[in-house]
């Protein structure tokens, strides 16, 4: 079969895993990306500070890249546009609003001029030679969230994009009667959001969460309130300002993600009453039952606004017994030690905590097994790959399908590289394309790779030993007794009897190693290696990173290598 027929669907990111989402699909000479996120990385990637997609076949294929289309302004859909547009000429992004202003923002701290980001909106449609693409509202934790249909020559394949059905929301309900039309029109294959594919029943709505709100802000009258929530999450933002409008309070912000989302509402009119928003100065001045400090950190994250106000550590803001503290948000996976740290330190300074947990002041942005199985229903699909999602969250969902009458033979559980491969007759699983973790240490894209990370965590555990030595190379003479020190292995004060050991050992492994012939740096430092490690594990048990820093030095010059 020529490759000219074959339409190809892939991922660079959101397999296996909940974050970096990147999706492609191909036909002949023409690919269509959607969503460029990153990852934040897990507490084993030390020194990292994102994880992104691997570009390799997009700069391979450079020249066949048609758009780039966001389905919504989350990180994990968004957040490695920067480093993508460093990489990879995209001729043209298409995201809706809210996403065009927080695109706008990063580009801004990167210093990336970028004249082709254009605005979309639900009845945009856009059209290249095999592709005619169009968009359908859903419900996220965002505005301006969107699914996408891709009408290919070889059928329609839909991306949910990251979606709820929730039938009272507080702001715009999905377009459940688009995407059934879509449906009826017959969509070849769907890619559906897994996140909380093994969660039964149906999320939270919206509008569940504000009456609880409120009900907190009336029983709470008297007292400071500071509610901590997610910055992204505009329509809560806008109704929690709505509430302490009704309820007479000003609202100081605090935490610079949570300025950044506060200033875009305001921009793209989802927050109309500027006056409301006062400074932490201003906010210090008033009663405790006029203010609402709405501030970041409600992962628990160290550097974060209410962190730093448990930890007493915040400059301009001191808790009281009498403070009201709310948590409008769940752990994502991860961050429950960290978020159990931060309540426990509130509740230690004798402040009051609202938490999900006792009180519903939290919805999920992502659609529990009933509403997975809703979308099913109303795209009816031929096949179904399930994507954002970790391989317990894909495997539940392909489960699910096959209970909405998906044959199981047409499901396909996915890695990131995968590629699914549509035709006329048949969608088959075939080919693998470059998919693998990039990590950003910086301004360093690709250079930390699995042997620095491998390092580093030895370092962390078992510590480093330094052995500095100097040689007169061209008399074959160790010219006094090595220098050791160490961080993170052992005090060398309380271990004076060991370090004169490793001192006694190194010298006999130089000066036996510079009487061999043709001997250079690496031999003596490879030898100083691998001589001292069964000596450092027996006496210690471990056997710290081993830095040799040997410096050649003659009457004629010095040389440190």
């Amino acid at each position: 079969m020529k490759e000219e027929n074959i339409t190809k669907v892939f991922a660079l990111g959101g397999l296996g895993e909940v974050g970096k989402n990147m999706y492609c699909v191909q036909n002949k000479d023409e690919i269509i990306i959607v969503d460029s996120g990153v990852m934040f990385p897990e507490d084993d990637l030390l020194g990292i500070d994102y994880v992104i997609p691997d570009y390799t076949y997009l700069k391979l294929n450079e020249n066949k890249i048609k758009a780039l289309l966001i389905t919504h302004g989350h990180e994990d859909h968004i957040g490695s546009i920067p480093f993508l547009l460093q990489s990879v000429n995209i001729p043209k992004i298409y995201a809706p609003a809210q996403a065009k202003a927080l695109i706008d923002k990063k580009l801004e701290e990167k210093n990336i001029k970028y004249k082709n980001l254009i605005v979309y909106h639900e009845n945009t449609k856009i059209k290249t030679k095999y592709f005619n693409i169009e968009f359908f509202r859903t419900t996220h934790s965002i505005p301006d969230s969107h699914g996408i249909a891709i009408h290919t020559p070889n059928g329609t394949i839909v991306m949910t994009g990251d979606f709820k059905i929730d039938l009272t929301p507080i702001g715009p309900m999905s377009n459940i009667h688009k995407m059934a039309r879509i449906g009826e029109t017959g969509v070849r294959l769907l890619m559906s959001d897994s996140t909380n594919a093994t969660i039964p029943g149906t999320s939270l709505s919206e509008s569940v969460v504000d009456e609880n709100l409120r009900e907190i802000f009336s029983n709470e009258k008297e007292n400071r309130i500071i509610l901590a929530t997610f910055a992204s999450n505009i329509y809560r933002l806008k109704h929690i300002i709505e509430i302490c409008r009704q309820n007479k309070r000003k609202v100081a912000l605090f935490g610079r993600s949570m300025d950044t989302s506060i200033d875009i509402a305001i921009k793209c009119g989802y927050i109309k009453d500027r006056k409301i928003i006062i400074t932490p100065e201003e906010a210090n001045r008033l009663k405790p039952s006029q203010v609402c400090l709405l501030c970041t950190g409600s992962q628990g994250e160290p550097l974060a606004a209410l962190s730093r106000i448990a930890n007493g550590s915040h400059k301009q803001i001191k808790l009281t017994p009498n403070d009201i503290v709310i948590f409008s948000s769940s752990p994502i996976p991860g961050n429950a030690a960290s978020v159990a740290k931060t309540i426990n330190k509130l509740y230690l300074k004798g402040v009051k905590v609202y938490t999900n947990g006792t009180t519903e002041i939290h919805s999920s942005g992502h659609g529990c097994q009933n509403e997975l199985k809703l979308m099913i229903r109303l795209f009816k699909p031929e096949y179904f790959a399930p994507y954002h999602g970790e391989y317990r969250m894909l495997k539940t969902h392909c489960d699910l399908a096959t209970t909405c009458d998906i044959p199981k033979e047409n499901t396909f559980i996915l890695e990131n590289g995968d590629v699914i491969n549509l035709t006329k007759d048949r969608v088959y699983k075939e080919g693998h394309v470059p998919a693998d973790d990039i990590y950003v240490d910086g301004s360093r894209i690709g250079d930390v790779g699995n042997m620095v990370i491998k390092d580093r965590k030895l370092m962390s555990s078992n510590g480093i030993l330094v052995i500095i030595a100097n040689i007169d190379l061209a008399n074959r003479k160790l010219l006094a007794k090595p220098m050791i020190t160490t961080r993170g292995y052992i005090l060398v004060n309380e271990n004076e009897m060991l370090i004169k050991q490793i001192e006694k050992n190194a010298g006999i492994i130089i000066e036996k190693k510079l009487k061999t012939k043709n001997v250079n740096y690496a031999d003596i430092k490879s030898e100083l290696i691998n001589g001292l490690m069964p000596f450092l594990a027996d006496k210690t048990g471990r056997v710290p990173i081993i830095l040799p820093i040997i410096m050649n030095i003659n009457e004629k010059e010095e040389t440190k290598n």
